[in-house]
């Protein structure tokens, strides 16, 4: 085996009581908001802004995140759950085929900056301390941080693949996507679920069934190594230079960095929306596309109508 080509089957989680699990993905999220409430307390104190403005800051952050990434997804990736499971919505419960635990999959990073800006802006609203742009100027570098930990978290749970990589020299095979869990218990005759994705993975009894496993890009972690520098050239521009000062502009520049980031590398990422997946470009490049194309106005183009505050 090459070195850069490797088998994933990871353990996804913890198990704590009968079909609950703590996802090691839910502590990726964990890991984000937590870090970013850290850099957030940092950036109100080098700015001398009131640390009570940071707590309900925090929770106007993670509801608008988690509920404009579940919203986003729905509406742009699985809209059928609004007729055949709506529950499933809003609740970590899979209801249609059988009642199942799953958290809270299916969150949509282009739902989750909506959501954010309209949560900043009802946060604005309530606590007047700065403009609303002035917030979502500085938020977003810890939305770029964060970002880093989200698609690790993807990769631990073995979602949002890569394309085929073919003879390309980095390629990972998800046992985990390709056989979901009754498959692989079904074909092995194992009826513990890792147990079964273990004997397919190292059993070589089983080898013709890792051998159907294709070996993929890891489109996560390029996507998580690009968000590093996204971060990197934001904390850059914040603490170097007097960008921090033209309104706009950090959150200009967070919205045609990452949105850029994320439509090159949709170009080795499975398509999410499968009836769309033959368009020339997917769901995720068209709507990061105006994103974008925001980010620029609010680069080069915005100028405040009264004075910042």
């Amino acid at each position: 085996m090459h070195l850069l080509k490797f088998d994933w089957n990871p353990i996804s989680g913890i198990n704590i009581i009968g079909d609950f699990k703590l996802h090691f993905y839910s502590l990726t999220w964990v890991a984000a908001f937590v870090l970013g409430s850290l850099l957030m307390k940092y950036i109100f104190k080098r700015e001398k802004v009131s640390l009570e403005y940071l707590d309900p800051l925090f929770m106007y952050t993670v509801i608008a995140t988690m509920l404009g990434a579940r919203l986003g997804h729905v509406i742009f990736y699985q809209s059928e759950l609004i007729t055949e499971d709506f529950l499933s919505i809003f609740l970590p419960f899979k209801f249609k085929g059988g009642f199942e635990f799953t958290g809270f999959q299916g969150l949509a990073s282009h739902g989750a900056a909506i959501g954010i800006i309209v949560g900043m802006y009802l946060y604005r609203k309530k606590y007047k301390y700065k403009s609303v742009l002035w917030i979502l100027d500085r938020i977003v570098i810890t939305v770029a941080l964060g970002a880093i930990f989200i698609r690790i978290g993807n990769f631990i749970n073995s979602e949002i693949i890569g394309k085929k990589s073919g003879d390309f020299k980095l390629g990972v095979r998800f046992i985990q996507e390709y056989y979901n869990k009754y498959e692989a218990m079904r074909a092995t005759g194992i009826k513990n679920t890792q147990e079964a994705y273990n004997a397919i993975a190292e059993a070589p009894q089983f080898a013709n069934l890792l051998n159907e496993v294709p070996y993929r890009h890891p489109a996560q972690l390029y996507e998580s190594f690009c968000y590093i520098f996204v971060f990197i050239i934001l904390w850059f521009f914040y603490t170097k230079t007097l960008k921090k000062d033209q309104t706009g502009f950090l959150f200009g520049l967070f919205l045609v960095l990452l949105w850029t980031v994320r439509f090159f590398v949709e170009f080795v990422k499975e398509a999410q929306n499968v009836e769309r997946a033959e368009w020339a470009l997917n769901t995720g490049q068209w709507l990061s596309i105006p994103f974008v194309i925001i980010g620029l106005y609010f680069m080069f183009v915005y100028k405040p109508k009264h004075p910042v505050v």
